[in-house]
């Protein structure tokens, strides 16, 4: 995938102008979650686990800070099972191994998927000093990180972690040059191999999560997890208006397959999340992951390489009828 981390870096200068939110603002997605570890499943979270690696250029020298929205369970926007009782970790890590360790990169928090150096942590349980209000780790030195030119820059990974009750916790990132502000790092950028999310509550509401296709991709694997019967999800390209994958019921995994063509390899992929208003799902929470046709995994970047994809020629974006 070498030549996908190529085409990272060249882009990498031109995405300097765009802001670090996660989810970002061109996902309509409004919240990551995580789920503390005495959860059913049902509830939308398969490991009650998430993974995000925090990209900083190699020609950024000044200090930044990783910036957490609503990191307490608890209040305006977390979901709610039987009195808020969950503690949620949140941990930086950089240096050697940070994402370069193979577990680093799993779905899966199994094995050495700690990797790195442990540069700070916090525990937050229900508490309105940090609800609907931002909490700041850092400031980091940019050479704390992993240095990876694979990877754009030196990457620092932060793991959240339900690590008791039952509740989920909805949060959102930031990455800034300031602490009590949010100011993008000049030509940053944020990933993730494994989204898990809430959609929205209202019907059509169309989320987005942008994989990118390189060169040697020939097929491409999509797995979600508690869709719930939602709606639609769809495969938009520069070729292709739309093309429905195969969706997930309750506390159920579903995969299907999406072959390649020529003309998306060097592009992103918009996969949208589609809601219909033929069922009302409140709080809706899905895993996403996507693999090659190798089994290895395809980052999901905040910015997509190469752009949002536009479909060429004519045609109407329609959600497909199942």
């Amino acid at each position: 995938m070498n030549k996908l981390f190529t085409l990272f870096i060249f882009v990498f200068v031109s995405l300097s102008a765009f802001a670090q939110p996660v989810p970002a603002e061109e996902e309509n997605i409004p919240f990551l979650v995580t789920f503390g570890k005495q959860a059913e499943t049902s509830w939308g979270d398969d490991d009650f686990t998430q993974v995000f690696f925090f990209a900083v250029p190699t020609d950024f020298k000044k200090p930044f800070y990783i910036r957490v929205f609503d990191p307490d369970c608890g209040g305006q926007f977390d979901e709610e099972n039987e009195g808020f009782d969950t503690y949620t970790k949140f941990s930086v890590y950089g240096g050697s191994g940070c994402i370069t360790e193979d577990d680093a990169r799993e779905v899966d928090p199994f094995g050495n998927w700690k990797s790195g150096n442990l540069l700070g942590s916090k525990v937050f349980n229900e508490n309105a000093k940090y609800d609907n209000n931002w909490y700041t780790f850092g400031p980091f030195n940019p050479t704390e990180g992993e240095s990876s030119e694979k990877w754009g820059g030196n990457i620092f990974k932060v793991i959240c972690e339900g690590i008791r009750g039952n509740d989920g916790n909805v949060y959102r990132y930031f990455m800034s040059t300031e602490p009590e502000s949010n100011v993008a790092v000049e030509g940053g950028n944020i990933f993730t191999f494994e989204y898990s999310f809430r959609m929205h509550s209202e019907p059509w509401q169309k989320s987005h999560v942008y994989p990118y296709v390189d060169d040697a991709v020939v097929s491409l694997k999509q797995n979600n997890f508690d869709w719930d019967d939602d709606g639609f999800i769809q495969i938009v390209s520069v070729k292709s208006v739309s093309e429905n994958v195969a969706t997930s019921g309750d506390d159920r995994w579903s995969t299907s397959s999406y072959k390649v063509s020529d003309e998306e390899r060097g592009t992103s992929l918009d996969i949208q999340f589609i809601k219909d208003d033929s069922r009302s799902v409140n709080n809706n929470n899905v895993v996403f992951y996507i693999t090659n046709q190798y089994g290895e995994l395809l980052p999901f970047y905040n910015i997509p390489i190469g752009g949002i994809p536009r479909p060429k020629g004519k045609g109407k974006l329609t959600p497909l009828k199942r």
